[in-house]
Order: structure tokens, then sequence, then C-alpha cells
């Protein structure tokens, strides 16, 4: 074993069979952070976008922030019902992609797939940045790096993830439970101090928020209901993750569908009561609140009095002026959240790398993307495609600087377009079944879900329009950009593979063997490589053999036809010129002329090498065998045999070595050598 494979067995860990895959599928209590923790982290920044969105009319828009939140949690709720229905009717992983694809076609089922891995590829990059700028208000290091730490950070996840979905999960359990028990905990001790009249105010309650540049005075009605809709898409962002469960079903312990639609459930109980919390908490508590990102709005945040705030002024997020509050009696509690908060954001990005490999893989089986995303690592998790997910929120993460708030915009875009098409595929799911089906008790329950299915379809595509309309130019042009380019990658790779399967059909001529096998071994020198290809080529019996060299100096030809005279070889060495003192491109002419004599003949090509023991001994040789092969690949009617010799620089080379030199050969006794 290597330093690379030690090395590699230290960051992920032993090699599992592929007969340990059912060690690896999770029960509810692993699941639920595994697969929920995207969704559930994202009532940590969630309300803080709603926040960011009201201030820009002024402190008095925050009236409407409970409101808004009702809304999210509303549309939260009706979409995990409706996912309840998808874990049951399609338990083999597929989800929305799956969903759409049987019940709408081809071209939906690649769109919801395209919107999919952008959602994705945004959750890491949201996920982690939103981290980064929590852990950046306690550690100033972090706050004034954002970008190569969140990068780092990605990498982490992906290694993390490389040891497997169950390692994995169970390590991210703990802050999972964490962040809820201290948020639901912060809740509860909340009501009890505003029961007894002493629930203190946050640190900006002090503060005023001036209206941004055309939303003072009193504005239109038009205005109004065009920034609420603006906030409401913001806090959609709560929505996110929630179809993963519908992607995950085969991670799950039997009873797979069952143990889903209960881990649905559980993740929307608990994302609605924490959401609802967070945004009522800050509006008794008199949050003011702007984008920490803009300088220019940190500008209309002023003292009570009408002055501006010192030059060293840092906003904290939401949920840590909240808790700060909440817990001034209790510091713990409030550094307890707070690092939890930090850790569930970066670990949320987890959820979409358990998804995204496996759609990849799905796709991959499906022809629409390569086929090394449908291939398990050493520890049975899809390595291909989580790489190649950290790459692309890596890029994401260095050109948006880790601002959660400019990324946001990209998000959640490309999940609502899943979701729509996924409930319009599960009508028409339950729509065709019925037309079947005569058992009644089958036929009520196939209505509710249809019904279920119809009203989340029609929820869905109001909050899609109307987060089209407020985010479009914002960035979510760039997000609809990008599903666009991977829907046209995915189908011209099916296209490829259609066009590759077609071409390699079995014909008819395909079982007819050819007329002459015209073999030639290409000879540099005289030596042990040269002599063992000749006998192998020798030993596979071709119509006609021959040895080729090329010269490129009259002595070296000289020599090398001397040798083979006093060698006394029987095969015939046939001697190709070279005034330019090329080598590859005679003997590919060569090659194809012998194919132009005899089209239904074959070329049978033997390329001796030696192989070296180590790497840095590659540079000493030129690698002529190696672009010779290359250009003979693409020569119709050529086949090329590459006969290694293995030199006593490698262990096996070394083990051949030996044995030949202790080896009787025939001759030996008679010359006297016994041993």
């Amino acid at each position: 074993m290597g330093v690379g494979d030690i090395s590699k067995r230290i960051l992920i860990g032993q090699k599992l069979r592929s007969s340990q895959l059912g060690e690896t599928l999770l029960p509810k209590r692993v699941a639920l952070p595994v697969f929920a923790s995207d969704a559930l982290s994202s009532v940590a920044y969630a309300p803080d976008e709603i926040f960011i969105m009201l201030s820009l009319a002024g402190v008095s828009a925050y009236a409407f922030s409970w409101k808004i939140g009702i809304a999210v949690a509303l549309v939260m709720l009706t979409v995990v019902a409706s996912y309840r229905q998808n874990v049951h009717a399609y338990p083999s992983g597929g989800g929305d992609y799956e969903v759409a694809t049987v019940n709408l076609g081809q071209t939906a089922g690649v769109t919801v797939a395209a919107a999919l891995l952008v959602d994705y590829v945004l959750t890491v990059a949201v996920s982690v940045s939103s981290g980064v700028q929590n852990a950046g208000s306690a550690v100033p290091f972090i706050y004034d790096h954002p970008t190569p730490v969140a990068c780092a950070l990605v990498v982490l996840l992906a290694a993390m993830n490389l040891r497997g979905v169950r390692e994995s999960g169970s390590l991210f359990a703990i802050p999972t439970y964490g962040f809820m028990f201290g948020v639901i905990g912060m809740a509860i001790y909340a009501a009890v101090r505003a029961a007894s009249g002493n629930l203190p105010k946050v640190e900006s309650a002090h503060l005023d928020i001036i209206p941004a540049h055309g939303y003072s005075g009193s504005i239109g009605t038009l205005a109004m209901i065009f920034l609420l809709a603006k906030a409401f898409s913001s806090g959609c962002a709560a929505l996110t993750g929630v179809e993963a469960i519908s992607n995950g079903v085969p991670a799950f312990q039997k009873p797979k569908s069952k143990n889903a639609a209960t881990t649905l459930f559980l993740l929307g109980s608990i994302a609605v009561t924490m959401l609802l919390s967070i945004v009522v908490l800050a509006r008794q508590m008199g949050l003011r609140y702007v984008d920490p990102n803009d300088p220019k709005a940190l500008e209309r945040l002023r003292e009570a009095n009408g002055h501006a705030l010192s030059g060293d002024f840092v906003q904290h997020t939401v949920i840590a002026q909240i808790s700060k509050a909440v817990f001034s009696n209790f510091p713990p509690g409030f550094y307890f959240l707070v690092a939890m908060t930090g850790i569930i954001l970066i670990l949320a990005a987890n959820t979409a790398f358990n998804g995204f490999p496996v759609l990849g893989s799905i796709l991959a089986k499906d022809g629409f993307m390569p086929r090394a995303l449908g291939q398990r690592g050493d520890r049975l998790a899809y390595s291909n495609g989580i790489l190649i997910l950290a790459g692309f929120a890596a890029v994401l993460i260095i050109a948006f600087r880790a601002e959660p708030t400019r990324l946001i915009q990209l998000y959640i875009v490309g999940v609502f377009v899943s979701f729509n098409l996924s409930q319009l595929g599960m009508i028409r799911h339950w729509t065709r079944h019925l037309k079947t089906e005569t058992n009644q008790a089958a036929r009520r329950k196939m209505v509710r879900s249809r019904i279920i299915n119809t009203f989340g379809l029609a929820m869905t595509a109001v909050v899609f329009v109307v987060v089209l309309l407020t985010k479009f130019l914002a960035g979510a042009w760039i997000a609809i950009l990008a599903m666009f380019i991977f829907f046209a990658i995915m189908k011209g790779i099916r296209r490829h593979y259609d066009r590759i399967e077609e071409e390699l059909a079995i014909g008819d001529s395909d079982q007819m063997l050819p007329t002459r096998v015209h073999a030639i071994v290409l000879v540099s020198k005289l030596h042990k490589p040269t002599m063992r290809a000749l006998a192998y080529a020798k030993a596979s019996r071709p119509n006609l053999l021959e040895a080729v060299y090329v010269e490129v100096d009259r002595p070296s030809t000289d020599k090398l036809l001397a040798e083979w005279d006093n060698a006394h070889i029987d095969i015939p060495l046939k001697v190709l010129y070279s005034p330019f003192r090329e080598i590859i491109r005679p003997i590919v002419q060569y090659a194809i002329e012998i194919r132009e004599s005899n089209p239904r003949g074959v070329v049978a090509v033997y390329i001796p090498e030696y192989v070296v023991g180590k790497w840095w001994e590659q540079l000493l040789h030129n690698q002529t065998a190696l672009r010779l092969k290359g250009r003979l690949l693409f020569t119709p009617g050529v086949m090329v045999t590459s006969v290694p010799y293995q030199l006593r620089g490698s262990e096996v080379g070394k083990d051949r070595t030996d044995w030949e030199l202790q080896r009787l050969r025939p001759g030996d006794v008679r010359r006297g050598r016994t041993k």
C-alpha cells in the first residue's frame, strides 16, 4: 500500500464491500438530521431575509412580519403534506425527477433535474456562507476572511461525506438536535419571561431605520404589495431542502416509505414551530435589522435621536440578537445557541451532499449524466457526485464572496420549479390510477391524495410567480440561466449515449471473422521487451507477422540489422525510412497502407513497453508508445496491443526477474546448469 492509499484510508476510512450496503441505511433518528438539516437550518436565516426586505419601508413595515411568517409556514406545511404522498407513491429515490418523468415526460423530468442540481449547489453555498457569517460575529478572523474559510469548510464537508452517509449522519446528528433544542428552548424560556412581564428588548431595539429611497413617506398600495411579496419570497427560503427526503427514500431503513413520511412530518412540524417563534420574538422584542453586507443599508440605521452610528458598529444576526436578550440572565444558553446555529448552518449543506450525488447517480443510470456519477466509492457513497458538488459550490462562494444575501437572490427559484412539476405529476398519477381502481377505500384515499397535491400545486405556483417577479432582476436570472445550461448539457449527454448505443448494436456482419490478420511488432532496439513482444505476436498465429523499425539515423539501423541477423530471428524486419526523424507518422501511415490493401483484414500492432518502478523514472523516458497508441486507436481496422515488460525497479518486475534467474530453461542441464 502506497502513501496515497494510506492517506486515503485515513481520510475516508476502510473500504466497504457491496454486500455491506444494508449496514449504511438510516433509522429515523439519524435520517432527520441527515436529510432535514437544510430545511431546519433555514429558520436561522429566513427571518433575517424577511426583516431585511421589510426594513426598506422602515420600522413600520415590521408589523407585517408575523403575517408573512404565517404565510411561509402555510406553504411549508402544504409542501410537506404533498411530499408525503410522493414518498409513498415513488419510494425508489427518484423524487421529483421520477415523478415528473413518469407522469409528464422526459423533458419535464430533465427540467426538474436541472432545477434540483442548481438548487443543491446553491444550498451548499448559501448554508456555508450563512454559517460563516454567524461565526464571524464571534470570531474576528472569520469575519475578516469569510471566503477562504467557507471554501475550507466545503472541502471538510466533502471529506466527511466521502466516509459514507451513515457515518457522516451520525456525526451531524448532535449539532442538529442541539440547534432544535436551543431554538425551541429559547422560545419556551422567552414565553415564560413574557408571561412574567420580564421579556427584554434586543440590542438594536433603541435604533431607528430610515426608509430607503422610494419608500419614504406614504408609499402607494402597489409598492407596499410588491415589498411584501419580496419579503415573502425571501422568507420562502425556509422551504429549501424539503424535497431532499423524497430523493433519499432508499437510504431509510425498512419500511422505507413509512419512515420517510414520518421524517417529513417531523421536519414540517419542527421547522414551522421554530420559524414562527423567531419571527414573533423578533417583532415583540423590538428588532431593527438591515442588510449587513450593504454599506448603504447600514447607513439607514440611526440612533433614536437621529444621529449616525459609530464606525465600529457591528450588526449581529436576528437569532443572535434574540438569544442574547432572552438569555441575558443565563449566558451559557446564548453561547450554546449561537454555536449550534453556526454549526447547523454549515452542516445544512450536508442535505445537498446527500441529495446531489443520489440524483446524479439516477441521472447517470438514465443516460443524462456521465456514467462515473453512478459509481459508488470505497465507502459506498457516490464519491464523484460529492466532489463535483463541492467544486461547483466553491466556485459560487468565491464569485459572490461568501455573502448570503447576494447568494440567496439566486436561491429557491429552482426548488419551486421542481415543486410545481412534481405536484402536477402527482395529480396525473392519481388521475391515471383512479381510472382503473375499483376498490372504494383505495379510491377515497387516492382522491384525498389528489386534493392535497392539487392544493399544493396551487400554493407553489403562486409562490413561484411571486419569487420569479421579485427576484429575477436581483439575481434569479443567473439560476435560471444555469438551469438551461444544465438542461442542455444533460440532453446532449443523452444524445451522445443514444448515438453510441445505436452504433454499437450488433449486426449480421459483426459475427464474421476478418479475412486476414497482418501483425507488426514495433522495434526500437533488440532487447528483452522486443523478444517478448515477438514471442507473444507469434503465439497469436497471425496470417502474416513482421517486425517494423523506423530509421532516424543510418548507424543505428545498421547496428540493429547486424544484431537481428546474428540472433537468427526467423521474423522479417522491415525498415521504414523517416527523413524528418519522425517516429509516429511513418508507423501510422504504414498501418493505413496495409489496411487499405485489404479492407476486410485487420492490422494488429504489438508495442513492446518496459515498465519502470517509480513515478519519477517515467520522466527519464520518452512517451512515444503512449502517443503512438493514441494515434492508432483512431485508425480504422487497426488493433493495438501493449506488451509490458516490468523492470526490476517495480515489485512485480523484481519477483519476475528472481523467478527467471532461479528456474531452469531448456538446454540448461546440457550446459551444466542445474540451479
